[in-house]
C-alpha cells in the first residue's frame, strides 16, 4: 500500500511538473513512477506490489473486453426487430470465500450489460446471476469461473 500511494504521488508530481493535467498524462507519469520504484525496488523491500499491478491491469482489461462485447450484444438486440434475448436466472459456483472478492466479482458481473447478480447465497459458494444471452447455463458458470473469477483471484491474492 506504502509504494501504491508513492507511485500516486509520483504521477502527481509529473502531471504537476509537466503542467499537463490530464488522465492521459497521469498515467504516463503513474507507468514512469511504476518503472522507477520497480527499478529501485532492492531498496524499498516490498515485491508484491510489483506482481499484483500488472495482475490488476489485466483485470481491468478483461473487464473492459467484456464490457464492449456486452455492450455490443445489448446494443444488437435494442436495434433488432426481433427480439434474441434468453433470460434466465443461472446459479454460478464459488471458488472464491473471500467476502472482498466476492464483492468485487459481484460489481463486475453486474456492471456487464445484460447481467446482474441478485444474491450470494448465505454460506457464500454460490452467486445467483440474471443474465439475458444464455442458451446454455454450463457455459455461461464455466466463463464466469475461468474469466471473472479466475482474474478477480489472481489481482486479488
Amino acid at each position: 500500500m506504502r509504494l501504491f500511494l508513492l507511485n500516486i504521488l509520483l504521477a502527481i508530481s509529473w502531471s504537476a511538473l509537466t503542467g499537463i493535467a490530464t488522465l492521459l498524462n497521469f498515467l504516463a507519469g503513474f507507468l514512469i513512477g511504476y518503472l522507477a520504484l520497480a527499478v529501485s525496488h532492492p531498496l524499498l523491500g516490498d515485491r508484491e506490489y510489483f506482481r499484483r499491478v500488472p495482475r490488476v491491469l489485466r483485470l481491468l482489461l478483461f473487464f473492459l473486453k467484456e464490457l464492449v462485447l456486452s455492450s455490443l450484444l445489448a446494443v444488437h438486440e435494442v436495434l433488432s426487430p426481433k427480439l434474441h434475448s434468453r433470460p434466465r436466472i443461472v446459479q454460478v459456483p464459488l471458488e472464491i470465500r473471500d467476502d472482498n472478492q466476492i464483492l468485487v466479482l459481484a460489481n463486475l458481473i453486474s456492471l456487464t450489460p445484460g447481467t446482474l447478480v441478485l444474491d450470494v447465497s448465505p454460506d457464500r459458494d454460490a452467486l445467483y446471476v440474471h443474465t439475458m444471452f444464455v442458451d446454455d447455463p454450463e457455459a455461461f458458470r464455466r466463463d464466469i469461473r475461468e474469466g471473472f473469477e479466475r482474474q478477480v483471484m489472481e489481482a486479488m491474492s
